[in-house]
């Protein structure tokens, strides 16, 4: 689905409020930020408990195929993690109020690299991306190819380690979303996702051979026992992908992705960023 390297972010030029190196802003912003290749991402910026202290954290969250950044478990997601630092919610190209199409898992870093500028520019210093499913491929990939300076801290949860996997019902099922005309169909009107409908030419770098880019950068692996999507060989491969820098939880009874991540989860990805970024 690729139409050319994904390599480079322009910078966003937008500066809510004017701020212009005063701290980070006080009061929520939303806007559009222009990845390097052109599409509008509609991006939110809320606020932490810190007041827009510049030490403070900023949790870059990027969801999962089909979400977006109004859809009700990604406004949980922000709000568990906005007790432990500001939080930045975007949906990804193709889903919600963005513009292009869904290219699932492979432009999406240029998505996610124009919301860290933004990030940044607004005043944060100690910037970290979680990422849940496709977000999680996305958030490492982002990290292993150091894009825009990369991030301080990364955390994958419910992530696929390598690319075409078909092994479990749901992922035959997302397959024939993706690949088929009456399944694109199903995505936008069904499920509000545009998908492109060109196969990667070339196929990107997958998550498993990204990891290990990412060092010296703190990076945690979240998995479910329960995951119907990925099994937990896919945890697995990436833990020992990272090796030491890397720290794997598997977690007892949770499945997959946002839905069905816990509260004290989320506090406890909350603690670990505020512990490592920066």
């Amino acid at each position: 689905m690729s139409t050319g390297p994904a390599g480079h972010v322009a910078r966003s030029t937008h500066r809510p409020n004017g701020e212009t190196g005063g701290g980070p802003p006080t009061a929520p912003v939303r806007t559009f930020l222009r990845t390097a290749d052109g599409v509008p991402i509609d991006s939110v910026y809320e606020p932490g408990p810190g007041a827009g202290a510049p030490g403070e954290p900023v949790f870059v969250v990027a969801h999962g195929f089909t979400g977006d950044a109004d859809r009700p478990h990604v406004r949980r997601v922000a709000r568990a993690f906005s007790r432990h630092g500001a939080v930045v919610t975007f949906s990804f190209r193709g889903h919600g109020a963005s513009g292009g199409l869904s290219t699932v898992g492979d432009r999406e870093v240029l998505d996610l690299a124009a919301v860290v500028a933004w990030a940044r520019e607004l005043g944060h210093t100690r910037v970290a991306t979680v990422g849940f499913s496709m977000g999680g491929s996305v958030v490492l990939r982002h990290a292993g190819l150091g894009l825009d300076g990369g991030t301080d801290a990364v955390v994958s949860v419910s992530a696929p380690a390598r690319w075409f996997y078909r092994g479990t019902a749901p992922m035959r099922r997302l397959h024939w979303l993706v690949t088929r005309p009456a399944g694109r169909l199903v995505g936008r009107y069904g499920l509000r996702t545009r998908i492109h409908r060109r196969q990667w030419d070339p196929v990107p770098v997958s998550p498993v051979e990204a990891v290990p880019r990412i060092a010296p950068t703190p990076l945690l692996i979240v998995h479910g026992e329960r995951d119907g999507y990925f099994p937990l060989d896919h945890p697995r491969m990436l833990a020992a992908a990272a090796g030491e820098h890397g720290e794997l939880w598997v977690e007892p009874d949770m499945g997959h992705a946002e839905n069905a991540a816990p509260e004290e989860l989320l506090h406890r990805i909350g603690d670990w960023v505020a512990g490592r970024a920066g």
